[in-house]
C-alpha cells in the first residue's frame, strides 16, 4: 500500500514539480525553495523504489 502510494506521487511529481537537472542547476546556488523541492522529490523517489 505504501509503495503504491509512493509510486502515484512520484509520477505526480514528474508531471507537477520543475526537472532541475534538466535546467542543468548548480546546487551551490539554489534558492532554499528549489532545494526543498529537490529534498522531497528525492524522498519520494526513494520511498517509491525502495
Amino acid at each position: 500500500m505504501k509503495k503504491a502510494f509512493f509510486k502515484i506521487l512520484a509520477s505526480a511529481n514528474k508531471v507537477l514539480l520543475p526537472s532541475f537537472t534538466k535546467k542543468r542547476l548548480d546546487l551551490s546556488k539554489a534558492s532554499k525553495l528549489q532545494l526543498a523541492i529537490i529534498g522531497w522529490r528525492y524522498f519520494v523517489t526513494t520511498n517509491a523504489i525502495d
